[in-house]
């Protein structure tokens, strides 16, 4: 088996349907299995094999399908790196994983310390041109060297437009992704072939993926849920993928205007924001299907939209050491507030501080076993015990599960708020939030205090031409929740930090907090 097998099929059933959409440009299925060939036939030419870690570290342009498909091809393994990183993030990424090439833009090429990774042969500029042999301009390493860079366009040039993916087998490593590091120095996340192939079959299902579909991909493909659920999904069912840098409100609905685009993936904190502006200026009736996914849906945000448009937002659940989808709400009855069963093939369930599985209702950490649950984290095998101990994969993410199998997050075990040894659970009490009629977007999180041990803060944002006060936040805690519970701080603010999959940064929040 071959991920890059879905790609060929493709192009040799449809070769002139559509299978990305870039800023003006269409790459069709043929375009996208020859430029991928010809990329195979370049590493092949360079020594590059199975099993050699191929790092990306690009940003969402299509170059990034050429360069995972070509990996696939070979049967190396594609790294991903997140765009936004620098050059410690970088050297740290490529250093773990042994990468033996990276493949990266002019602008950021000046990122990779290729001083200082010794296993890393090649680096190569996916815009540069032909011809121009030289290091980009500013492309220099943290010790002040130059980063010597080769040109993609000349890498494949007069290379052949065919290459036949070689045979994987199922067990064997497809990609690696790594964590988020939110605990300390990033995982990484070894996805085999099979996890991968059954991950994303099985979301093209859920999802109800069709051939003239067109998937709006502005969620960052260096992360799991763009790069699998949204990508290697779109590509297996032969649909087309609308690809952005980033998710700019108004080009994104003037694309889903022009390219009459289906299918919406987001994140809670892009649906709130698409919930605070006028979208009467946009024919958006091409639409037939939002989900979200990567963190949890506000209770009260998704039924603002359900109210406005009609249609409720599909959510998912899992974790990148899953591929990520295990859990959907739902194909046959939508409930407000949970993430949904699990999918097919998959198990989840509820255990304590023992590992021992807590009755329906209650609380505990969600484990989840099934096709997609990752291989390991790359060379770190007691963390991978520890993470799949008991032949469950153990996500952190504490929840309860209902009688009918419906898991409702209550929150990460790390974003626990422990105020005088009462448990308070961020999410909790920004679902409560929510329903301030002046409330944008909050975020609850805990800080140090010298007696409590901890109290409870918050960051809000208000609707635009809404005034919003501390005291008015505090009141409203008072009037609905236990004194516990009520914030000792609140901080009226105009944005909150995210990171690059709109994931709002508490940790960055609790930083900020202890420095004031």
């Amino acid at each position: 088996m071959n991920l890059a097998d879905m790609l060929k099929r493709r192009a040799a059933a449809s070769p002139q349907h559509p299978a990305i959409l870039f800023e003006g440009s269409t790459i069709t299925y043929r375009d996208l299995d020859e430029r991928s060939s010809q990329l195979a036939h370049a590493m092949a030419g360079r020594g590059i094999a199975a099993d050699d870690r191929i790092a990306i570290f690009l940003p969402n342009v299509p170059e990034f399908a050429v360069v995972y498909y070509a990996a696939q091809r070979l049967g190396a393994v594609p790294v991903s790196i997140n765009a936004i990183f620098r050059s410690a993030e970088v050297e740290y990424l490529l250093n773990d994983s042994g990468a033996r090439a990276v493949f990266t833009t002019g602008e950021l090429a000046g990122f990779v310390p290729r001083d200082k990774c010794p296993a890393l042969e090649h680096v190569v500029v996916v815009d540069a041109p032909a011809g121009s042999g030289a290091t980009p301009a500013g492309a220099t390493s943290s010790g002040g060297a130059q980063v010597p860079s080769e040109s993609l366009a000349e890498w494949v040039s007069s290379q052949p437009t065919s290459f036949d993916p070689v045979s994987r087998a199922a067990d064997d490593p497809a990609a690696l992704l790594y964590s988020s590091g939110t605990t300390g120095f990033p995982k990484g996340v070894t996805l085999t072939q099979a996890n991968v192939a059954s991950n994303i079959a099985t979301a093209a299902k859920y999802s109800g993926y069709r051939a003239d579909d067109r998937l709006a991909a502005f969620l960052p493909l260096f992360h799991v849920y763009g790069q699998n659920y949204i990508l290697n999904a779109a590509i297996l069912s032969g649909a087309t993928v609308v690809l952005f840098r980033r998710f700019v409100p108004d080009q994104v609905l003037k694309s889903v205007q022009q390219d009459r685009i289906t299918m919406f993936f987001g994140v809670p904190t892009i649906f709130i924001a698409l919930l605070s502006v006028d979208l009467t200026p946009w024919d958006l009736s091409s639409i037939r299907y939002e989900m979200s996914a990567a963190a949890t849906m506000p209770e009260e945000i998704s039924r603002r939209w359900t109210e406005r448009f009609g249609r409720r937002v599909y959510e998912g659940y899992g974790l990148t050491e899953c591929s990520p989808f295990a859990c959907y709400n739902d194909l046959v009855e939508h409930r407000f507030g949970s993430v949904g069963r699990a999918v097919e093939g998959f198990d989840l369930a509820i255990f304590d501080e023992n590992d021992r599985e807590v009755p329906r209702g209650e609380w505990g950490e969600i484990v989840i076993r099934g096709p997609g649950v990752m291989k390991g984290y790359w060379n770190r095998p007691q963390d991978t015990e520890r993470a799949l101990r008991g032949g469950w994969l153990h996500s952190g993410d504490i929840g309860r599960m209902d009688e009918d199998g419906y898991v409702y997050i209550v929150d990460r075990v790390k974003d626990m708020i422990n105020v005088s040894g009462f448990k308070v659970w961020p999410a909790e009490v920004e679902q409560y939030l929510y329903k301030m009629p002046q409330v944008q977007e909050v975020a609850v999180y805990g800080v140090p205090h010298p007696e409590k041990g901890e109290q409870v803060a918050v960051a809000v944002v208000p609707r635009a031409g809404q005034t919003l006060s501390a005291d008015e936040v505090i009141a409203y805690c008072r009037e609905n929740i236990a004194a516990y519970k009520v914030p000792a701080r609140v901080d009226v603010v105009s944005e909150l930090p995210k990171s690059a999959t709109g994931k709002i940064l508490k940790r960055v929040l609790r930083d900020q907090a202890g420095q004031v």
